[in-house]
């Protein structure tokens, strides 16, 4: 597969026969080459019911021009879109099917709408000759597939070139500045095929549809999980493409999910909601392999490189690319493996029957203004009691326990307060940020405590490989005072974090 970030814009043209504006001059524009003709024969596909352009994702199968082949192409902003290309074939090649499997499911692509585009190319070059963006003026004849209507237009897109397109985009704002003066305005549709869809009469579901609230609880929870299914079957072709973050974020997206059933219970059904937390939970367990090893790959080496040179003694660089090597591939495969499954479709269809048919409890019909401060302060309740039990503890492997599952349960209480936010406003968003400052602070002890056991385990096989483990030794002392240090630093954390007027605003 090849890919490449599109940053384009699209204008409206009246008749084929469009005049154009000079743009020579236009911001490092010394010279516009005309490029000649070229006939370009594009079928997208989807499903039958279109959800892929509901998602504003398009696939197709084009053939002339230069790019012949298939194109998928993710939106990344308003203009910008990620598009990933794979050779021309007859049927949908598995590497971009992969991508597409959390939007169709099991449901088959098929053709949707042909576009045959008769494109004049135009280059904006620099003087030195470099290409700055591309200009084409298309003639688009449209036709829904089957046997379904026809439409023309034409349009003119601006395209910054490739080398370019991590660049700002005031090149752009200077084209268009002088395309408006010539009459020629911004395009109404995102995309070639939304406007054949809407133009041979086809209505594309909107995305989100469903979300609207009524001030219940029921409302805002459901709310709440939808973005958060949403966030899962967007992230998927992420986590596929491994884009930065995107295994986090997908983790993240599992864990508040389940959470919120946890959280919520009094307003929607555990019978139902249970099954679904369970597999939420391996969904991030299998995820969540690779992104702790990542993290603590990072730690590892961030505090090797911290030591003076005289402290590290042996290969233990070499050794912990390699212990990483092994550990990040197996990880990476083991997450992918999940995607695949016929498990994690499954998941995402209960989500998809969760919210169209919500379990909702007879607290879902109360006013979320109450019922969400109730379980909020739950959640606050529980951490407190966890917390108050870790430092009641000795130091030592009982009391790292006791503040793993206090860490749980600061990310838990934390997630309900942003899962409120939306309905209760500051009050809210004050009480999330103080229970993720607890967490963060158990989360960085915990991280010592496995960097810890990671640490011990490579000066066990540094010895047993003839290797000095002293360097090993050391970071295992340097880990250990700093989970002390963090003990040190949650008393006086937690007695901020749980000041009565932080609880008492979110009821108010």
């Amino acid at each position: 597969m090849e890919e490449k970030r599109e940053v384009e814009r699209k204008y409206e043209a009246d008749g084929s026969d469009v005049r154009l504006p000079d743009l020579t001059g236009v911001r490092g524009v010394a010279a516009v080459h005309d490029e000649g003709v070229t006939e370009l024969d594009a079928v997208y596909y989807d499903t039958p019911d279109l959800r892929l352009a509901a998602a504003s994702l398009t696939l197709r199968r084009r053939t002339g021009g230069a790019d012949a082949g298939w194109h998928l192409k993710f939106p990344v902003a308003t203009g910008i879109r990620d598009e990933i290309r794979a050779p021309l074939s007859e049927s949908l090649p598995p590497s971009l099917a992969g991508l597409l499997r959390s939007r169709v499911r099991d449901e088959p692509v098929a053709p949707v709408v042909r576009l045959r585009t008769s494109r004049a190319v135009r280059h904006l070059a620099a003087a030195d000759g470099t290409p700055l963006a591309e200009l084409a003026t298309d003639t688009v004849h449209a036709q829904r597939l089957p046997t379904g209507p026809a439409t023309t237009w034409t349009e003119i897109e601006v395209e910054l070139a490739d080398d370019t397109a991590g660049a700002d985009e005031a090149l752009l704002d200077a084209v268009e500045k002088r395309l408006k003066t010539a009459g020629i305005r911004r395009s109404s549709s995102p995309s070639k095929l939304a406007r054949a869809l809407e133009e041979t009469g086809t209505d594309v579901p909107e995305a989100g549809e469903g979300t609207e609230g009524d001030g219940t609880a029921g409302a805002a929870v459901l709310a709440y999980v939808r973005t958060q299914a949403d966030a899962l079957v967007a992230l998927d072709p992420a986590v596929r493409r491994e884009l930065p973050d995107a295994v986090h974020q997908m983790r993240v997206a599992a864990r508040r999910l389940r959470s919120a059933f946890k959280t919520y219970r009094k307003v929607l059904d555990r019978t139902v909601t249970d099954p679904v937390g369970e597999e939420l939970k391996w969904l991030a367990g299998e995820l969540g392999h690779a992104r702790d090893q990542e993290v603590l790959q990072a730690r590892l080496s961030a505090a090797l490189d911290a030591l003076p040179p005289a402290l590290v003694v042996g290969p233990a660089r070499r050794r912990l690319r390699t212990w990483d090597s092994t550990r990040s591939g197996e990880a990476k495969s083991r997450g992918l493996v999940a995607l695949d499954s016929a498990r994690h479709l499954a998941l995402l269809d209960r989500l998809d029957a969760l919210l169209a048919a919500p379990p909702l409890r007879p607290t879902a019909r109360k006013k979320a203004k109450k019922a969400l401060p109730e379980a909020v302060l739950r959640d606050y309740r529980r951490l407190a009691d966890r917390v108050d039990l870790a430092l009641a503890l000795d130091p030592g492997t009982e009391r790292d326990l006791a503040l793993h599952e206090a860490r749980k349960a600061a990310k838990r209480a934390r997630y309900a307060g942003e899962a409120a936010t939306p309905t209760l406003g500051k009050p809210a968003k004050r009480f999330a940020k103080r229970m993720k400052r607890v967490q963060s602070c158990l989360g960085d002890h915990q991280d010592s405590v496995v960097a810890r056991a990671a640490l011990l385990d490579l000066a066990t096989e540094a010895h047993e490989a003839g290797e000095s483990a002293f360097t090993w030794g050391v970071l295992v002392g340097r880990e250990q005072a700093a989970g002390d240090a963090d003990e040190r630093a949650l008393p006086e954390l937690w007695e901020r974090a749980s000041a009565p007027e932080i609880r008492a605003a979110l009821s108010h």
